[in-house]
Protein backbone atom coordinates (compact mmCIF):
# COMPACT_ATOMS: atom_id res chain seq x y z
CA UNK A 1 0.00 0.00 0.00
CA UNK A 2 1.54 2.70 -1.19
CA UNK A 3 0.11 5.75 1.39
CA UNK A 4 1.80 7.51 3.81
CA UNK A 5 -0.42 5.87 7.28
CA UNK A 6 -0.18 7.27 10.68
CA UNK A 7 -1.38 5.45 13.88
CA UNK A 8 -2.40 7.85 16.52
CA UNK A 9 -2.95 6.60 19.87
CA UNK A 10 -4.26 8.53 23.08
CA UNK A 11 -2.83 7.19 26.77
CA UNK A 12 -3.69 8.21 29.76
CA UNK A 13 -2.33 5.98 32.57
CA UNK A 14 -1.55 3.39 30.46
CA UNK A 15 2.00 2.60 30.91
CA UNK A 16 1.43 -1.47 31.28
CA UNK A 17 -0.41 -1.74 28.24
CA UNK A 18 0.74 1.26 25.63
CA UNK A 19 4.20 -0.25 25.29
CA UNK A 20 3.19 -3.64 23.76
CA UNK A 21 0.56 -2.11 21.40
CA UNK A 22 3.34 0.12 20.21
CA UNK A 23 5.84 -2.51 19.65
CA UNK A 24 3.45 -4.86 17.97
CA UNK A 25 2.64 -2.31 15.13
CA UNK A 26 6.13 -1.43 14.49
CA UNK A 27 6.63 -4.97 14.54
CA UNK A 28 3.53 -5.52 11.74
CA UNK A 29 5.25 -2.52 9.65
CA UNK A 30 3.31 0.41 10.90
CA UNK A 31 6.19 2.87 12.11
CA UNK A 32 4.76 5.82 11.43
CA UNK A 33 3.04 5.79 15.47
CA UNK A 34 1.92 8.73 17.52
CA UNK A 35 1.16 8.17 21.22
CA UNK A 36 0.16 11.04 23.28
CA UNK A 37 0.68 11.13 26.88
CA UNK A 38 -2.89 13.03 28.13
CA UNK A 39 -1.59 13.93 31.91
CA UNK A 40 -0.48 10.60 32.83
CA UNK A 41 0.11 10.51 36.93
CA UNK A 42 2.03 6.80 35.94
CA UNK A 43 5.30 6.35 33.98
CA UNK A 44 3.73 6.43 30.54
CA UNK A 45 5.68 8.91 28.91
CA UNK A 46 9.02 7.07 30.03
CA UNK A 47 7.82 3.57 29.02
CA UNK A 48 7.31 4.75 25.75
CA UNK A 49 10.31 6.02 24.90
CA UNK A 50 11.55 2.50 24.90
CA UNK A 51 9.92 2.22 21.54
CA UNK A 52 10.28 4.17 18.88
CA UNK A 53 6.91 6.04 18.33
CA UNK A 54 7.11 9.76 18.46
CA UNK A 55 5.23 10.71 21.73
CA UNK A 56 3.47 14.00 22.68
CA UNK A 57 2.47 14.94 26.01
CA UNK A 58 -0.35 17.16 27.57
CA UNK A 59 0.88 18.69 30.53
CA UNK A 60 -2.85 17.90 32.22
CA UNK A 61 -5.46 15.35 31.70
CA UNK A 62 -7.77 17.13 28.76
CA UNK A 63 -9.31 13.75 27.69
CA UNK A 64 -8.92 11.35 24.82
CA UNK A 65 -10.90 13.70 22.23
CA UNK A 66 -7.95 16.41 23.08
CA UNK A 67 -5.50 13.80 23.19
CA UNK A 68 -6.55 12.13 19.21
CA UNK A 69 -6.95 15.87 17.97
CA UNK A 70 -3.48 16.63 18.87
CA UNK A 71 -2.12 13.45 17.45
CA UNK A 72 -4.38 13.93 14.29
CA UNK A 73 -3.00 17.41 13.61
CA UNK A 74 0.46 16.03 14.28
CA UNK A 75 0.03 13.25 11.54
CA UNK A 76 -1.29 15.45 9.25
CA UNK A 77 2.20 18.15 9.47
CA UNK A 78 4.22 14.99 8.80
CA UNK A 79 1.91 14.59 5.44
CA UNK A 80 -0.06 11.24 6.72
CA UNK A 81 -2.25 10.00 4.07
CA UNK A 82 -4.59 8.28 6.06
CA UNK A 83 -4.64 8.13 9.64
CA UNK A 84 -5.64 5.27 12.03
CA UNK A 85 -7.37 5.90 15.70
CA UNK A 86 -5.92 2.92 17.71
CA UNK A 87 -6.75 2.52 21.25
CA UNK A 88 -3.74 1.99 23.94
CA UNK A 89 -5.13 -0.61 26.19
CA UNK A 90 -4.59 -3.34 23.18
CA UNK A 91 -8.44 -3.70 22.67
CA UNK A 92 -8.00 -3.63 18.96
CA UNK A 93 -6.58 -6.25 17.05
CA UNK A 94 -3.60 -5.80 14.85
CA UNK A 95 -5.50 -8.17 11.82
CA UNK A 96 -8.14 -5.59 11.44
CA UNK A 97 -5.87 -2.53 10.73
CA UNK A 98 -5.45 -3.96 6.80
CA UNK A 99 -9.15 -3.99 6.53
CA UNK A 100 -10.17 -0.70 8.17
CA UNK A 101 -7.34 0.77 5.88
CA UNK A 102 -8.30 -0.49 2.95
CA UNK A 103 -11.30 1.59 1.96
CA UNK A 104 -10.04 4.72 2.47
CA UNK A 105 -6.82 3.63 0.15
CA UNK A 106 -8.85 2.75 -2.20
CA UNK A 107 -10.85 5.98 -2.22
CA UNK A 108 -14.10 4.24 -1.63
CA UNK A 109 -14.43 5.71 1.28
CA UNK A 110 -13.60 8.85 3.26
CA UNK A 111 -13.66 7.14 7.13
CA UNK A 112 -14.56 3.76 8.15
CA UNK A 113 -15.50 3.19 11.40
CA UNK A 114 -14.72 -0.07 13.03
CA UNK A 115 -18.37 -2.18 14.33
CA UNK A 116 -17.70 -4.78 16.99
CA UNK A 117 -21.28 -5.78 16.28
CA UNK A 118 -20.76 -6.86 12.96
CA UNK A 119 -18.65 -9.29 14.00
CA UNK A 120 -19.40 -11.65 16.73
CA UNK A 121 -18.01 -9.98 19.89
CA UNK A 122 -18.90 -11.21 23.03
CA UNK A 123 -19.94 -8.04 24.81
CA UNK A 124 -20.35 -7.61 28.31
CA UNK A 125 -24.21 -7.46 29.15
CA UNK A 126 -23.95 -3.94 30.73
CA UNK A 127 -21.91 -2.13 28.22
CA UNK A 128 -24.14 -3.95 25.21
CA UNK A 129 -27.40 -2.05 26.55
CA UNK A 130 -25.51 1.18 26.83
CA UNK A 131 -24.19 0.88 23.00
CA UNK A 132 -27.37 -0.19 21.79
CA UNK A 133 -28.71 2.99 23.29
CA UNK A 134 -25.91 5.03 21.90
CA UNK A 135 -26.72 3.84 18.13
CA UNK A 136 -30.33 4.64 18.46
CA UNK A 137 -29.34 8.20 20.51
CA UNK A 138 -26.87 8.73 16.89
CA UNK A 139 -29.37 7.89 14.76
CA UNK A 140 -32.17 10.21 16.27
CA UNK A 141 -29.41 13.23 15.86
CA UNK A 142 -27.64 12.57 13.02
CA UNK A 143 -29.68 9.82 10.87
CA UNK A 144 -26.58 7.64 10.25
CA UNK A 145 -27.47 3.66 10.46
CA UNK A 146 -24.48 3.30 12.42
CA UNK A 147 -24.42 -0.01 14.45
CA UNK A 148 -21.55 0.65 16.76
CA UNK A 149 -21.44 3.91 18.08
CA UNK A 150 -18.84 4.76 20.81
CA UNK A 151 -15.69 1.97 19.44
CA UNK A 152 -12.52 4.11 19.01
CA UNK A 153 -11.01 2.22 15.67
CA UNK A 154 -11.60 4.62 12.88
CA UNK A 155 -9.14 5.09 9.66
CA UNK A 156 -9.59 8.81 7.94
CA UNK A 157 -8.34 10.23 4.54
CA UNK A 158 -6.12 12.89 4.49
CA UNK A 159 -9.01 15.30 3.05
CA UNK A 160 -11.74 13.70 6.04
CA UNK A 161 -8.43 14.11 9.06
CA UNK A 162 -8.58 18.07 7.71
CA UNK A 163 -12.47 19.34 7.13
CA UNK A 164 -13.26 17.34 10.83
CA UNK A 165 -13.60 19.39 13.39
CA UNK A 166 -13.34 18.00 16.99
CA UNK A 167 -13.98 20.23 20.05
CA UNK A 168 -15.22 17.83 22.48
CA UNK A 169 -12.09 16.90 24.87
CA UNK A 170 -13.41 13.91 26.23
CA UNK A 171 -15.60 10.66 25.39
CA UNK A 172 -18.35 12.93 23.37
CA UNK A 173 -15.76 13.21 20.44
CA UNK A 174 -16.64 9.50 19.38
CA UNK A 175 -20.47 11.05 18.67
CA UNK A 176 -18.67 14.53 16.95
CA UNK A 177 -16.70 11.31 14.33
CA UNK A 178 -20.38 10.58 13.31
CA UNK A 179 -21.61 14.14 13.09
CA UNK A 180 -18.82 15.59 10.97
CA UNK A 181 -19.26 12.93 8.71
CA UNK A 182 -23.02 13.77 8.23
CA UNK A 183 -22.68 17.36 8.45
CA UNK A 184 -19.86 17.51 5.99
CA UNK A 185 -20.73 14.24 3.35
CA UNK A 186 -18.50 12.12 3.97
CA UNK A 187 -18.40 8.48 2.19
CA UNK A 188 -18.12 6.35 5.18
CA UNK A 189 -18.11 2.24 5.61
CA UNK A 190 -18.54 0.58 9.05
CA UNK A 191 -16.19 -2.58 9.05
CA UNK A 192 -16.20 -5.65 11.17
CA UNK A 193 -13.81 -5.73 13.66
CA UNK A 194 -13.57 -8.06 16.98
CA UNK A 195 -12.97 -5.86 20.25
CA UNK A 196 -10.85 -7.76 22.85
CA UNK A 197 -12.15 -7.39 26.27
CA UNK A 198 -9.76 -8.25 29.35
CA UNK A 199 -10.12 -7.63 32.92
CA UNK A 200 -8.20 -4.17 32.67
CA UNK A 201 -10.21 -2.78 29.87
CA UNK A 202 -13.79 -3.20 31.74
CA UNK A 203 -11.89 -2.00 34.71
CA UNK A 204 -10.98 1.15 33.08
CA UNK A 205 -13.17 1.48 30.82
CA UNK A 206 -15.58 4.61 29.59
CA UNK A 207 -18.80 2.17 29.29
CA UNK A 208 -20.53 3.27 32.77
CA UNK A 209 -24.21 5.06 32.54
CA UNK A 210 -22.71 8.40 34.00
CA UNK A 211 -20.22 8.47 31.07
CA UNK A 212 -23.29 7.61 28.68
CA UNK A 213 -24.95 10.92 30.78
CA UNK A 214 -22.16 12.92 30.22
CA UNK A 215 -22.29 12.69 26.33
CA UNK A 216 -25.77 12.83 26.10
CA UNK A 217 -25.34 16.27 27.93
CA UNK A 218 -22.22 17.23 25.68
CA UNK A 219 -24.12 16.45 22.53
CA UNK A 220 -27.58 18.06 23.87
CA UNK A 221 -25.73 21.20 24.58
CA UNK A 222 -24.07 21.71 21.50
CA UNK A 223 -26.84 20.65 19.25
CA UNK A 224 -29.40 23.30 20.90
CA UNK A 225 -27.54 26.06 22.72
CA UNK A 226 -24.12 26.27 20.67
CA UNK A 227 -25.65 26.39 17.30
Amino acid sequence: MNKNVWIVIAAFNEAHSVPKVVKELQKAGYQNVVAIDDGSKDKTSDALTKTHATVLEHVINRGQGAALKTGIDYALEQGADIIVTYDADGQHRLEDLPVIIQPVADERADITFGSRFLKKTRVPLMRKILLKGSILVLRAFYGLPMTDAHNGFRALSRKAAQKINITADRMAHASEFVEETRRLGLRYKEIPVTIRYTEESLRRGHGSFRQAFKILYTMLVKRFFLR
